[in-house]
């Protein structure tokens, strides 16, 4: 007989079977430690006591912001939104902000100031260093009701545009909301690009028996998990737009394992959730997606026999499809940390997602769903370096992406090249992933955990890596302190080079290895 699947309630941690590591159920505080190999040089603990300590930083960031314009020299019709704000333990503060003329938003205009302890500016990390100025904000062309006037710096010289948000179905059923941005003067299209973000997976149900955070309600339970911002499981009821129902049950005991079971899906996809958040507090000593101790929500049971799994910016949450036999949901452990790590993209460096700067919006969720396999420390999930092994999308065992030779899948990039930016998404990330698995682990053979791995590189030079967790930790600090919007992957590999600088210092071996990666992957 199928085990049910064990939970516990918000107030204690039940004891589970052996493969639930039961440190990993309250975050930072009961994590396990790293090994020395793993620690970095220089601590990463938030200098923010609080969510509402942030808060309060990003009120006094945006109380300054006019003399912060002042101070970078920008134009008098230009001012500066407070999006963000984080302080090293250094002392450093890192504060991002969003830019408008007249007005009007600037996209591509974003920028992070970085000032050392005593308040002096160190430097300043700009998507454009165009100057930001347009003859009018008239348009010239016929004006939708629904489109906003922006001012477009994406590329090259900004100028006045149109946004318009075009609604739909994408062909494999996914929600479409392609934004699209028109040039307001000769009516050409600047950019357009699909703002529902994909894991592009198949179906699997995957994780044995886990513990659960849950709230009672009235004579039963439901999955409210109020150890983590209030998380919340719904079931959609194959409907696609809503919240559908929370799942609730009557003792406590959720599911049975199987797709047969309504419930099951909803476990894996709770469970998802409360290993990405405790993943994000004890590696970054982030407060949920967003940094402001507030959760995202779960949807389970999206559409009829569908076959993917999304994250939607609009309604802060997660949507899992339940596959094409409608039994097989999409909630594998490391497709849930890459759902909720595209909120994560999108609350720090807000990636485009097209061009290159797609790929590496794609590249770290990927990193980061991986990271969060390895962290929950899932005994019938074990930590690896492939995404979607569990779930049988090609019908042969094999996963849908490999991050140590990413063309293996037959459409991912191993290495960069002018044409990179033109591949879709989910394949030109393959140059940040193998990137990512050569820091950590280095190039050759070897096996982790079980799987074999020969990471080749693109000069045919051998990269010694620094190990998993010192790598996350610089990818994470490149992405929430010195990635913009329009970062690319040149821009990419300088983002990560600060990073390691500040963690590691100048004269390092992890610096050192970041540069030899990037050189490994064709990044100059």
């Amino acid at each position: 007989m199928t085990p049910h699947i064990s939970t516990r309630r918000t107030a204690a941690l039940a004891a589970v079977a052996a493969m639930v590591v039961v440190g990993m159920q309250t975050g930072a505080a009961n994590a396990r430690p790293n090994t020395p190999d793993d620690t970095p040089s220089v601590s990463t603990a938030p200098a923010f006591s609080s969510a509402s300590a942030r808060t309060a930083a990003i009120e006094s960031a945006q109380s300054d912001a006019s003399s912060t314009a002042s101070a970078l020299k920008l134009g008098a019709k230009e001012k500066l939104i407070a999006r963000d704000v984080i302080k090293d333990a250094d002392g450093t503060v890192h504060t991002r902000y969003e830019r408008t003329y007249a007005g009007l938003p600037v996209l591509g205009g974003d920028l992070v100031t970085h000032t050392a302890a005593n308040g002096k500016l160190k430097s300043v990390t700009k998507a454009t260093t165009a100057r930001i100025s347009v003859p009018s904000t008239t348009p010239k062309i016929k004006t939708a009701a629904s489109a906003r006037k922006v001012v477009w710096a994406g590329d090259g010289t900004p100028v006045l545009a149109l946004e318009s948000v075009q609604t739909g179905v994408q062909k494999d059923g996914t929600p479409s909301r392609k934004r699209v941005i028109t040039d307001a003067t000769t009516g050409k299209v600047l950019q357009s690009y699909e703002e529902i973000e994909t894991a592009g997976v198949g179906n699997s149900q995957y994780s044995g028996e886990v513990g659960l955070s849950t709230t009672a309600s009235g004579s039963g339970f439901e999955l409210t998990d109020g150890d983590r911002g209030g998380h919340q499981t719904y079931d959609l009821g194959q409907g696609t737009s809503g919240t559908g129902d929370l799942v609730t049950d009557d003792d406590d005991t959720w599911g049975d394992g199987t797709g047969d079971d309504r419930q099951t899906a909803a476990v894996d996809a709770h469970y998802g959730a409360a290993q990405t958040w405790d993943f994000y507090k004890s590696a970054f000593g982030r407060d949920g997606i967003a940094g402001d101790g507030k959760a995202a929500y779960s949807r389970v049971h999206y559409g009829d026999a569908y076959v993917n799994a999304f994250w939607d910016d609009s309604c802060f949450c997660m949507t899992y499809g339940d596959g094409a036999d409608n039994k097989s949901a999409l909630t594998a452990l490391d497709v849930a940390g890459h759902e909720m790590s595209h909120g994560l993209t999108s609350s720090t460096a807000n990636l485009n997602y097209s061009g290159e700067s797609g790929g590496l919006n794609e590249a770290t969720s990927d990193i980061l769903g991986t990271s969060v396999e390895f962290f929950a420390d899932n005994a019938t999930d074990v930590g690896d370096y492939l995404i979607g092994e569990k779930i049988d999308i090609n019908g042969d065992g094999s996963p849908l992406r490999y991050m140590d030779e990413p063309s293996k899948d037959g459409g991912s990039a191993d290495y960069w090249d002018s044409g990179v930016g033109g591949l879709d998404v989910h394949y030109s990330s393959g140059v940040a992933n193998h990137f990512f698995y050569l820091l950590s682990e280095g190039s050759g053979a070897k096996t982790i955990n079980g799987v074999a791995y020969d990471s080749p590189t693109a000069d045919g030079s051998t990269v010694t890596g620094i190990g998993r967790e010192k790598a996350v930790q610089i990818w994470y600090k490149a992405l929430s302190e010195y990635m913009t919007s329009t970062t690319d992957y040149a821009d990419a590999r300088t983002a990560t080079e600060k990073a390691a600088t500040d963690l590691y210092g100048a004269d390092s071996a992890e610096l050192k290895a970041v540069d030899a990666a990037w050189s490994g992957v064709n990044v100059q």
